[in-house]
């Protein structure tokens, strides 16, 4: 089934106007934190897609053991070494606030890995995100993080998680979903026990779910201020059945991450009046990214495996990116003062 067209129109709102009114940043600043030693490709694909697609400025906050590594990989991308083994936990505290409070969203998990100190700073930065009121998307190692300690999201609705099949069973779990629930109703209930924040089950075709009937769902720890939190308990689930690649390859998920990452942080900038008109609530701005960013990451990937087939490798999508976006929301990069949607 096609993604309803009215969600389509949605997306374009928050989309930025190539029209010269933006000024650098206006189009999206994106972190991505993860890179550790042995991590160095998953942060780089998804804070490189992020760009891709059209965020202005990404960056990555990783281990000093990453660092070299991923700025070779682009020039593209500011990175910083913070996330120290030997650093003290205040030390690092105060770079990341001072960070993230010029950020637009926070892309966490590709390449975070499991050791102690990651995990402490990655628990660290999603409470500062909090804080600050940043959307953010958490992948791979983050998710493990959560299914570990469920408060760490649990009513946040400016999140969206991405768990993969294995992830999504894990996460299940921890939510305590039952086994009888449809497997097509499992990703709303994982979002209905966790407090409405948005789940993109990743499969065959994506799910995204959004559930906020629950008792953990929470317009004040969210940060949202949009009246009768009865009216806001809604439930919802979109299938994405954009056709993809045949070939799944390691990064591909990293590659969505970004994507999703890169349109949520344009919400934050329609969201703070950079653009657009305002009528779409920044509750909603979550599902929409995740939607947008489904769409375009799977039609990136038909793109390449067309070329590349047997032998595709993730980047290969990398260039293709702009390409899918213009296929599935039909803009012209190159319209000078009419590139509006």
């Amino acid at each position: 089934m096609p993604v309803p067209r009215s969600i389509i129109q949605q997306i374009k709102q928050i989309i930025p106007p190539l029209n010269g009114t933006l000024h650098k940043g206006q189009s999206g600043r994106v972190g991505v934190l993860g890179g550790a030693l042995d991590y160095t490709g998953a942060p780089f694909f998804a804070a490189i897609s992020a760009l891709r697609v059209g965020a202005d400025l990404s960056h990555v906050i990783c281990s000093p053991t990453a660092a070299q590594a991923i700025k070779s990989y682009s020039p593209d991308l500011i990175v910083h070494p913070i996330l120290c083994e030997e650093a003290s936990y205040e030390k690092v505290k105060g770079e990341l606030k001072s960070l993230l409070s010029r950020l637009h969203v926070l892309v966490m998990g590709p390449g975070l890995g499991r050791e102690d100190y990651m995990q402490t700073y990655a628990r660290l930065a999603l409470s500062i995100a909090r804080e600050q009121a940043m959307f953010v998307v958490l992948d791979a190692d983050a998710l493990y993080m959560v299914g570990k300690d469920l408060s760490l999201v649990t009513g946040y609705r400016r999140a969206v998680l991405t768990p993969n099949v294995v992830e999504f069973k894990r996460l299940s779990e921890s939510a305590g979903v039952s086994p009888d629930v449809p497997a097509k109703e499992r990703a709303g209930e994982v979002s209905k026990l966790l407090g409405g924040v948005v789940v993109l089950e990743k499969g065959p075709t994506d799910l995204i779910a959004s559930d906020t009937t629950g008792e953990a769902a929470s317009l004040e720890a969210s940060k949202l201020d949009e009246g009768d939190e009865e009216r806001q308990r809604v439930r919802e689930v979109v299938e994405v059945d954009e056709e993809g690649g045949l070939k799944r390859c390691g990064g591909q998920g990293d590659v969505l991450s970004g994507t999703v990452g890169a349109m949520l942080a344009w919400g934050k900038c329609y969201e703070d009046g950079a653009f657009g008109d305002g009528s779409i609530p920044a509750s909603r701005l979550p599902l929409l990214a995740a939607v947008g960013g489904s769409m375009v990451t799977r039609t990136s990937s038909r793109m390449a495996f067309r070329l590349q087939g047997r032998g595709l490798v993730t980047q290969d999508m990398l260039p293709l990116l702009g390409k899918s976006f213009s296929e599935v929301f039909g803009e012209d990069l190159w319209a000078g003062d009419k590139g509006r949607l």
